[in-house]
């Protein structure tokens, strides 16, 4: 079972994304595939779950696409959302015995807090509520489970010490590979995506697409432009919420990922904190920022900076990871759970199509526009030619986490496309 996989699923994907992200749209659900949305499809402790919850949990989840599924694909995202709502409903049950409910005041304000940091006007962030399903009642009631499961984990986790001396020079001897800090760079990007995928994106077919690059484009040669600031306002891309930042690419992962850009990227010439033409890449348009560049493989020592309070966080994150697991796994086998929606899969098992219905075609370029100043055209190759997958081909990960999975939280998922560097968390 994924850790709170709840947290992704109801409590910060569904406000974080929906208030942050504006990434989601449509109205509420009414229940698709002839789902009652009043019908219970699961009880904790004899507390309901409706399908109501489910399904707009799974339209959180698919991204307003759930109308492509087929009935055994929509079946399955409907039970794996569910199993995320029974746990959350477990831990908030825990969290209010033990006390860490918020109180009304704390829930207005992070409210508040989290809508200016939306940067929406009321009348937009009203409107990005209600499309994600939600009245202000229900978002205040989705936003105090999320804070009273946070307040229950750091609670629980609160006991975990530091680790000492010797544990870190341990782990440090035990992971050498994690503190070789390649040839590479770190990049951000602004990202324009012409197709509509009914995910509340901006722009919708290509005129718009090079419209608004060209718009960006012009922000971005203004004196004195926050290149940060433009990527959280303009761009159609979950990294928007880190100011674009992609991570940072090791020289062979530059090359898998932007096998058309990694010489000009590694060219000294192109000076750090230049920023490329549009360059379009798996349909989408990519503006990148050049944040840093490693010249010479470097290998970190216990006293480089960082490299203690990384690993002291990353050991200490992982120790509270597996102290939340464990306490959320006796809190499941406690609780009374009562399936209603799997057991009304057993019953019928014949009932589910597994036909997947025809895509709707997508735009696949994006038009690139031409700037001056500091914008630079790095691609001399065939601007159609896909990044090698990237989205597909996966990074290695490091064995720590530098943000417990344990801990409920409204942090955006890294950009999926490209793929982002896992070493992103590595000691630099």
């Amino acid at each position: 079972m994924q850790l709170f996989s709840a947290r992704a699923v109801a409590a910060a994907f569904l406000f974080a994304v929906a208030m942050l992200a504006a990434a989601c749209g449509g109205g509420p659900s009414t229940g698709s595939g002839g789902v009652d949305p009043n019908e219970t499809a699961a009880s904790v402790n004899g507390k309901a779950i409706k399908m109501e919850d489910v399904e707009r949990a799974v339209k959180q989840q698919a991204q307003g696409q759930e109308a492509k599924l087929s009935a055994l694909e929509l079946a399955s995202a409907r039970l794996q959302v569910l199993q995320g709502l029974i746990e959350q409903e477990v831990m908030f049950q825990k969290a209010e015995k033990e006390g860490t409910v918020p109180t009304d005041e704390e829930v207005s304000s992070e409210f508040n807090k989290r809508m200016q940091q939306s940067q929406l006007s009321k009348d937009e962030f009203d409107r990005q509520m209600k499309n994600a399903g939600f009245d202000d009642k229900s978002l205040r009631e989705q936003l105090k489970r999320e804070l009273a499961i946070q307040k229950l984990v750091d609670k629980i986790t609160s006991r975990i010490e530091a680790p000492n001396d010797a544990e870190i020079e341990q782990f440090f001897k035990g992971n050498p590979e994690m503190f070789v800090r390649k040839r590479g760079v770190r990049l951000a990007a602004i990202v324009v995506d012409p197709a509509d995928g009914g995910e509340g994106d901006v722009t919708k077919n290509d005129a718009e697409a090079s419209q608004r690059a060209k718009e960006i484009l012009g922000k971005l040669q203004m004196p004195g432009s926050d290149f940060a600031a433009l990527a959280r306002e303009y761009s159609e891309d979950p990294s928007k919420f880190q100011g674009g930042d992609l991570g940072y690419f090791g020289e062979d992962e530059l090359k898998q990922n932007f096998p058309q850009l990694a010489a000009g990227f590694m060219n000294p010439e192109f000076t750090v904190g230049r920023i490329t033409n549009m360059v379009p890449i798996n349909g989408k348009g990519y503006i990148f920022k050049l944040q840093e560049r490693v010249e010479k493989e470097e290998t970190l020592t216990l006293d480089s900076p960082n490299v203690r309070p990384q690993i002291t966080k990353m050991l200490t994150d992982n120790r509270k990871q597996l102290l939340a697991a464990s306490y959320q796994a006796i809190a499941m086998n406690e609780a009374r759970v009562e399936n209603f929606l799997a057991k009304k899969v057993v019953d019928n098992p014949n009932e589910l199509s597994g036909a997947r219905k025809a895509p709707v075609a997508n735009a696949n370029t994006t038009p690139a526009a031409n700037s001056n100043g500091t914008v630079t055209d790095l691609s001399n190759s065939n601007s159609n030619t896909p990044a090698a997958n990237a989205a597909s081909t996966p990074k290695p990960t490091a064995p720590t986490a530098a943000t417990p999975a344990a801990r409920p939280s409204t942090a955006t998922p890294r950009p999926s496309t490209p793929a982002t560097a896992a070493n992103a968390n590595r000691p630099q």
